[in-house]
């Protein structure tokens, strides 16, 4: 009984350690991102800065509020793509609560 106990316990760990996918956006078009994301569900994004392009941006970016912590919805922001400047993106982002709550 111990063991299966401790192997339950290792395998919810390995199960909630996934690993989450990288691409950089503006080697995608704005539907591939939006596609990549429909299929995993959250990726990070990265993209140089235009301001200063020694500098990389990054984020993580979701389909939906389901892959968000509980505290947080998904808003959406813009990543730059391959074929457009702005390509329309969800990102988790923390509720601010009124205090007392």
């Amino acid at each position: 009984m111990r063991v299966a106990s401790i192997a339950l316990c290792l395998a919810l760990v390995a199960t909630a350690a996934h690993a989450i996918s990288r691409y950089t956006s503006t080697s995608m078009s704005c539907a591939e991102i939006k596609a990549t994301l429909q299929s995993e569900g959250a990726a990070i994004l990265q993209w140089r800065s235009t301001r200063n392009p020694s500098l990389p941006l990054y984020g993580r970016f979701v389909v939906n509020r389901r892959f968000c912590q509980s505290e947080q919805v998904a808003d959406t922001t813009f990543v730059p793509a391959r074929d457009t400047k702005s390509c329309l993106v969800r990102k988790c982002v923390t509720i601010d609560l009124p205090e007392g709550r």
